[in-house]
This record gives C-alpha cells, structure tokens and sequence, in this order.
C-alpha cells in the first residue's frame, strides 16, 4: 500500500499572496503568528504578506528568531512566543528555514508531550495535526509549503535532525513566483539545485513508484528548462522554478530520498554550509556511484534535462549523458564542483557516520556503508 498527503490547498502565480487572507477569513481564523528570518524582514519580504494581513484587519505577532539551519533552541523558543501571543495559525513566510521553524513550533503546540525538540526526530508518533499552517515560500527550491519534512540543528552534537509527519503539512501553500523575485543569483542557484535534487533523487529512491515518478519526471523536465533564466532574473524562469519545485515537493515528501541528502545534512550541521550548495555538489558524485542501481532511469532522467536521442544511447552512455547534464547545469549557475573549500580531511570519518545515520539513507536505491560514504566524501575533496 502506498500513501501520499498533499495540501488540502495551493495557489500558484503572480498575486496568490492575496489568498493569505481569504483563506485566513474563510477558516475563521484570528491572529496569526507569522514565522519569518530577519532578512526577510530587513528587507521588507514578509512585509508584502502583512501588508496582505493588514489590509484584510487581520491580527498578527512576528516571530523571527529563526537560523538558516534552525536549531533546537529557535523551536523551543518559538514555542513560548506563541503561547505568549494568543494566535491560532501560523503564517510561515520564507524557505526551508522559516517553514522547519514553524511545523516544529506547531507540532509541539498541539502535541505537547513532543516538548523535547528530540523526540520529533524520525518518525514521531504524534497524534494530532499541528497549528494550521499557510506557507508562502520565498524560495524555489525546499517545497517545505508541500511537504511532511522538516529539519532542525542539534549544535550540542553537530547533526540534523530530520523529521517526519504527515501532521506537519501546511493546509495552504500559496506559490507566488514575486515572492522570489528579490533572491540574489547565488541563493536561486543553491535552491534550484537543491530543487533538482529532490527531484532526481525521488526518481530512484526505492519507494518510488508510478505516481511520484509522474511528479518527479515533470520536475526535473521544468526545472533543467528554468533554472539559468531564474538566475538570471527572468520572469519566465522564476515562474517555472516556482512551479518545479512545488512539483517535486509533492513527490519526494511520499517518498523519500537519498544519500545526496543523508551526506548534505551533516555539513549543513557541521560547517553551517547551504543545504542547497551542498546538495548541488555533492549530487553528480552520488549519481555515479548510484547508476548500477537504476535500471533504465537515468536515460529518463537525460531526457527530462533535456538531452537529445537517448533512445539510441547505450545504458552507459545514458547514464553519463543523464550525469553530464547535471554538471553543466551546476556549472551554468556557478556552483563548485568539489568540497575542497568546506570539508576538512580530518572530519571525514565523523560526517560519513552521520550521514549513515541520517534518516534519508536508507531509501538510497543502493545499499551503502560507512566506509563507502566516507570514499565519497573524500572523491569530493
């Protein structure tokens, strides 16, 4: 049997902020605790969703102690803000960060006996939906709006925690490419990257199945065709990246992973590197090492990115085709190609043990050790 948990609602397109409030109204909801960095703050991003909130009379209190890689302590203290403020929704405005923030904070809201940021790690037994979330993404890369994951830093032991459950999701997503549009090059890239990942590993990972293949299938496709013109600004890029990693979201949160993002996690907890950055790197080495493990999907995968005539190409040279196109695309948006500037030899035995560790491995469509993931970590170098 297989499941799939989706939002029970999602815009899409230039303008969907204004549902923020409609659906706010339509649910009878009364003050909001909008979940936002304080970039987005500074500049005056999650001001246009509380414009929205204001213009509509709708209460609110910002929350906004939130990290790039959100730890432990911005939950626990998000948790007594919102106590504190009396809201009953969250507005969560922002990318993988905000979102992770905010379904911790309202799982342990509702789920009290979860008060221990640790025990969500996983799959946590919770037993009642979390506070209803309405995610407005402002990247295009996590689809943390549609999915059941989320990710939170223990410092103490310099790992990710990865957690799921499907009473997390956000009841509203609203995709709204101008919600994007302020994203440096660099931070499009790292997310879109990132966007690619969840596609291609949620191709091949060993839950996956003819349903999210539809997803992943047309995520990539849109992704491989968006990405250099989002980077550059384009309107007709951004809106396609907003669309693709939506899509992709909606298949990896069924159904899992790989070790791209078991061996991104650490470095993210370790180095506080870029999720996105550190997936785009490490991604082509992985699927090198996973093609003997894939049957005929990477002549799929070359395909959707774009790569002519794979039909007459040999299972080897498909593979390298499928490989080659992620490389370029990397390279097109300026991400490097090694971990050479952020990895230190001697940490290596530590990051191949978490990431073995890490909740995203076992779906790797082939069977890994420590040891082989540590030889991946240093072929990086």
């Amino acid at each position: 049997m297989n499941r799939f948990v989706l939002n029970e609602t999602s815009y899409h397109g230039k303008g969907a902020i204004s549902a923020v409030a409609d659906e706010a109204k339509g649910r009878g909801f009364k003050k909001a605790f909008v979940c936002s960095d304080p970039d987005l703050i500074k500049f005056n991003v999650t001001k246009k969703v509380t414009d929205v909130l204001d213009g509509a009379g709708l209460a609110y209190d910002i929350y906004s102690d939130i990290k790039p890689n959100p730890t432990i302590e911005n939950v626990q203290h998000g948790v007594e803000e919102f106590k504190k403020s009396g809201a009953d929704y969250i507005v969560a405005i922002g990318g993988g960060s905000s979102m992770d923030t905010a379904k911790a904070i309202g799982i342990i809201i509702n789920n009290p006996e979860f008060a221990d940021v640790r025990s969500l790690e996983g799959v946590a037994p919770t037993k009642k939906a979390c506070v209803p979330i309405i995610a407005v993404p402002t990247t295009a890369g996590t689809a943390a709006e549609v999915t059941i994951n989320y990710v939170i830093t223990d410092v103490e032991k310099d790992r990710k925690m990865v957690c799921v459950d499907p009473h997390d999701i956000p009841i509203v997503a609203v995709v709204d490419p101008d919600m994007m549009s302020t994203m440096p090059a660099s931070l499009t890239a790292a997310t879109g990257m990132d966007a690619l990942t969840h596609a291609i590993e949620g191709y091949i990972t060993k839950a996956a199945w003819e349903l999210s293949d539809m997803f992943h299938l047309k995520a990539i496709e849109i992704i491989a065709r968006s990405l250099r013109g989002a980077v550059k600004n384009d309107g007709e890029g951004r809106e396609g990246m907003a669309l693709g990693q939506y899509v992709a979201g909606m298949g990896f949160s069924n159904v899992g992973l790989g070790i791209v993002h078991s061996m991104a996690h650490p470095l993210g907890a370790l180095y506080d590197t870029p999720h996105g950055i550190a997936n785009a790197i490490i991604l082509p080495t992985v699927m090198e090492y996973n093609a003997p493990a894939t049957g005929e999907k990477y002549r799929d995968i070359a395909k959707a990115m774009g790569v002519e005539d794979t039909e007459k190409m040999s299972q080897e040279e498909y593979r390298k085709a499928a490989i080659d196109a992620v490389k370029q695309l990397s390279k097109d948006v300026g991400i490097p190609d090694n971990l050479k500037e952020i990895v230190k030899p001697e940490d290596v035995t530590f990051l191949a043990q978490s990431a073995f560790d890490d909740a995203c491995r076992p779906g790797n469509p082939r069977d890994t050790s420590v040891e082989e993931i540590a030889e991946l970590y240093k072929k990086l170098l």
